[in-house]
């Protein structure tokens, strides 16, 4: 019996290739970086299963490339990149990764909120161009963290993780949320507030909201004018979230003190101006980015996808209405 084709849009740790090479007929997009989609559209045919990425687009025109697929296995939490509308009427079923980034993500949210905080890129950038001219007290002086009030922009699964993190600076935690997080109010002492509210309060406000058509510029120039001028953003969730070519000019006019992104708007590109900034941290979307993260989120996605081509629902399925 011949073996199912699956086509992986990019190299991911060779543990879920591994995984699906037994049993499945597997090729790999061998070039490090994301498909044209010319690229994407004629590797996906003929194929009975596609292990896809954020870059890839998958929408009516890759089904119809793909016309006897059994379903997509996204590797990633978010699935913004994904017409799950599309497939749900096609019946093509669609699986995430959720869970196995977690803790790895709210790590990097703290990464970077202590570097905008205490100043780590300009600092360790001064000590490496030999310019340092020794101690001094006025010398990059930052934000406090320890009992100041952190802001939960999203207290889903990676928001509650990020806030119980919290413990040991003595935070208050204010949260903002469709629905309660009992977590929190037990563990924390944290407050459910309005979204108004948070940016008023809070010190430093971590964003961990889905991209939805609700939260696209959910963070625009209102917004960061209703903030303290002491306080600092993060973001880990998704770069359209914010309004970049407003944050920018918030960040110039220090409307706020500052912000750490490892997500972007346009990516892979920034709008102007972002970079040449110093009240502001860069990262290249590298929030899940650990051993244990990739190599989970691999294994899960392969998993997923091997369920599909046997004709069961994936355990994170998406569309899971088309098994009813």
């Amino acid at each position: 019996m011949p073996r199912p084709k699956v086509y992986v849009t990019r190299m991911i740790p060779q543990e879920g290739i591994d995984f699906l090479n037994e049993s499945c007929s597997v090729e790999v997009n061998p070039e490090d970086r994301p498909l044209t989609r010319e690229e994407l559209l004629r590797n996906v045919q003929g194929k009975e299963g596609i292990l896809c990425l954020l870059t890839d687009r998958i929408d009516a025109e890759v089904f119809d490339a793909a016309p006897g697929v059994r379903g997509f296995a996204n590797y990633a939490v978010g699935f913004d990149n994904i017409d799950v509308k599309e497939a749900t009427k096609r019946k093509i079923p669609l699986s995430n990764t959720p869970g196995v980034l977690t803790d790895a993500t709210a790590e990097m949210a703290w990464a970077l909120l202590f570097a905008i905080a205490r100043r780590v890129i300009e600092s360790d950038r001064l000590m490496r161009s030999g310019n340092w001219p020794g101690w001094g007290p006025l010398q990059f002086i930052g934000g406090d963290v320890t009992g100041k009030t952190l802001g939960i922009c999203g207290s889903g699964r990676i928001g509650t993780a990020m806030a119980l993190k919290s413990k040991g600076f003595n935070m208050q935690v204010l949260y903002t949320d469709e629905i309660a997080n009992l977590t929190l109010e037990k563990e924390l002492g944290a407050r459910k507030v309005s979204f108004d509210e948070l940016l008023r309060q809070s010190d430093f406000i971590s964003v961990h909201v889905p991209l939805l058509p609700s939260t696209r510029h959910l963070f625009s120039r209102r917004v960061f004018a209703a903030m303290k001028k002491t306080a600092y953003l993060i973001n880990t969730s998704r770069g359209p979230v914010f309004n970049e070519v407003e944050l920018v000019e918030a960040l110039r006019k220090k409307l706020i003190a500052g912000a750490a992104l490892d997500v972007y708007e346009f990516e892979p590109k920034m709008v102007d101006g972002l970079a040449e900034l110093d009240n502001v941290v860069i990262t290249p979307h590298t929030a899940s980015a650990t051993i244990s993260s990739r190599t989970n989120m691999g294994l899960k996605a392969a998993e997923n996808l091997l369920a599909m081509i046997k004709g069961e629902r994936p355990p994170d399925c998406l569309n899971p209405q088309i098994f009813q």
